[in-house]
């Protein structure tokens, strides 16, 4: 769906009622203070996200920004869309240049931002054609400078974008089966999905139809739109467990029932930011053609009992914590299901590598082709390139990853050398270094107004300079590399082997100069030990943004001289003593 019908609302029609009172009887007992959860405290707002939301349905703000605000200019855009409602149509106001990091939390929003937008395309699954992605570079360099960089969410984000701009932009995507409906704001985002969904030889199922059902029958459904803060969605049928599902609000992971067959393992409650948690498993099978109902059940909790009267605490993950998967299970079958569901497996371990870097075979004789940019990082010429190259090698597909990588589909054998040639010469690399294949960052401060630190070219110089000091790494291992611009952690710090969370740091002249704390030894799917998968910290260590190269060539050094056997960086990290880690 790409468009609200005029009469969305806010909150749902019949939500159920507040929690009776105590008898006259009681005695007296002093009420909790409430926290927002529309089935136990009502309706009323308790601050002003809260009350913007049900004072105008987000989704309507598209009417106004076609008929109002792209004619009008910026300046006419009052401040609860602008920095509220837009987002539910993947627009936020991107940081004005030349602010440091030391003023960002000391300035109002409107002193952080520039008149532009960054826009965010939503991709679900990661599924492009070439034409949707040629439609995606003409954006870019018609409107945004050229920008353009695949995020970790299996996104397209474009920056400086005006709002005179918008319809035509929206007008452009959804002629090509594209939009940003929902791309941020209070919502179900995309849903990301297996790169290599319908085409791996060794997939378990394929989980497009139900991307496909969530898509049409819930994404704009107003509904939805109003939950107590962003609801992030996973789902794979693949092996190798290649969507991140530790840290997502709901996770699909695709088993082999030994009696019902295949489905889907279901997690719930997952997220990093400052307080990170990793997803339950609900302990229960999900068949195919029931995961869009159970989907659909589980935003309808969050909706309904989430926490909305503190911002930051208002996640799907805390309410899991508190409740417990045993009570989200009986909660989700009794009041939104309406049945039981039968008791699931757990996934058994990832088998392979799930990046989908290089070139591997699918199940039709043709091959997939995994390349890297360098840190998602790339441009509306290189993805028009990208479109050019795919479609002279006989493709017409690619899909984007959580890691910041693309993958060329359906590519016949005797094309592969020469595709990965064309790509290598745009700056796609289908045999990077491990450390270019292995570090993603996140947009820093170059447009966020969140950010701290620059994040970008830090990570790509860094890059750079391993590459030229410690060049083959392949034979320690993985060593994963997640850089962070502030402590929100849309760069997943916390799961890295090497995490770096920016902040203001000491120089060698005691003055505050731009740097990281860092994290070490985090990991997700993989990683068999009691740490539940994410980093430790070590104290004070913290780098600052011009020696992170030195940083990470010491500690992977130390790291190489010190393991045992075939121990991972990140065994290594959780045992070893701090100095080491120094």
């Amino acid at each position: 769906m790409t468009q609200a019908p005029e009469h969305a609302i806010a909150r749902p029609a019949n939500p159920a009622p507040a929690a009776q009172p105590a008898t006259a009887t009681a005695a007296p007992v002093r009420k909790a203070r409430p926290n927002g959860q529309w089935k136990i405290d009502g309706l009323d707002p308790l601050n002003h996200n809260e009350e913007f939301k049900q004072e105008s349905a987000p989704l309507l703000v598209r009417e106004r920004i076609e008929n109002i605000y792209s004619r009008e200019g910026f300046d006419s855009i009052p401040g609860d869309d602008l920095h509220g409602r837009f987002r539910w149509w993947g627009l936020y106001t991107q940081r004005k240049p030349g602010i440091d990091g030391g003023r960002t939390a000391t300035l109002e929003p409107h002193e952080l931002e520039d008149p532009y937008f960054m826009l965010r395309v939503r991709v679900d699954g990661g599924a492009l054609t070439t034409d949707q992605l040629r439609t995606i570079a003409g954006i870019s360099n018609d409107f945004g400078r050229g920008t353009a960089d695949i995020t970790d969410r299996q996104n397209i984000q474009m920056h400086w974008i005006e709002v005179e701009s918008v319809p035509e932009i929206w007008r452009r995507l959804e002629a090509v089966g594209l939009s940003t409906t929902e791309a941020c704001g209070d919502c179900p985002r995309v849903i990301l999905g297996s790169p290599v969904a319908g085409i791996a030889r060794d997939e378990i199922l394929d989980p497009t139809p139900v991307i496909e059902e969530i898509q049409e029958r819930f994404i704009g459904d107003p509904s939805l739109a109003n939950l107590p803060r962003k609801f992030k969605s996973a789902i794979t049928g693949h092996p190798s467990q290649d969507v991140v599902h530790e840290i997502n609000d709901i996770s699909f992971v695709g088993v082999e029932h030994p009696e019902l067959g295949k489905g889907y393992d279901l997690w719930v409650g997952g997220g990093l930011s400052t307080s990170a948690h990793l997803a339950e498993r609900l302990g229960v099978f999900v068949a195919p053609e029931e995961a869009a109902d159970v989907w659909h059940g589980v935003v309808q909790i969050f909706r309904d009992y989430g926490y909305r009267r503190v911002r930051n605490k208002a996640r799907l993950k805390f309410l899991v914590k508190d409740w417990g998967a045993a009570k989200f299970r009986q909660v989700l079958q009794d009041e939104y299901l309406g049945r039981a569901l039968p008791d699931g497996i757990a996934p058994p371990p990832p088998s392979a590598e799930n990046d989908h870097v290089g070139v591997h075979p699918q199940k039709d004789g043709r091959f997939y082709v995994g390349v890297a940019p360098t840190v998602g990082r790339v441009s509306g010429d290189i993805l028009a390139r990208l479109a050019d190259v795919v479609e002279q090698h006989g493709s017409g597909r690619i899909r984007l990853t959580p890691h910041q990588k693309v993958v060329v589909l359906d590519v016949a054998g005797e094309e592969v050398k020469s595709l990965s040639i064309a790509l290598r010469e745009i700056g796609l690399e289908a045999r990077p270094s491990e450390f270019r294949r292995r570090t993603i960052a996140c947009t820093g401060i170059e447009f966020c107004k969140l950010a701290i630190v620059e994040t970008k070219e830090a990570a790509a110089t860094a890059i750079d300079e391993l590459e030229k000091r410690l060049g083959d790494t392949s034979r320690l291992k993985p060593i994963t590399l997640n850089v962070n611009g502030c402590a929100n952690s849309c760069g997943r710090i916390q799961t890295a082997d090497i995490g770096l969370k920016g902040q203001l740091v000491l120089g060698d002249d005691g003055e505050q100069v731009p740097g990281f704390q860092v994290h070490l030894g985090g990991g997700l799917a993989s990683k068999d030990r009691d740490t539940a998968g994410l980093g430790r910290t070590v104290r004070g260590l913290k780098v600052t943004a011009d020696g992170v190269a030195d940083y990470v060539e010491r500690v992977t050094r130390r790291f190489e001289k010190e393991r045992s056997g075939d121990e991972t960086f990140a065994d290594w990290a959780h045992r070893a003593d701090e100095e080491a880690l120094r």
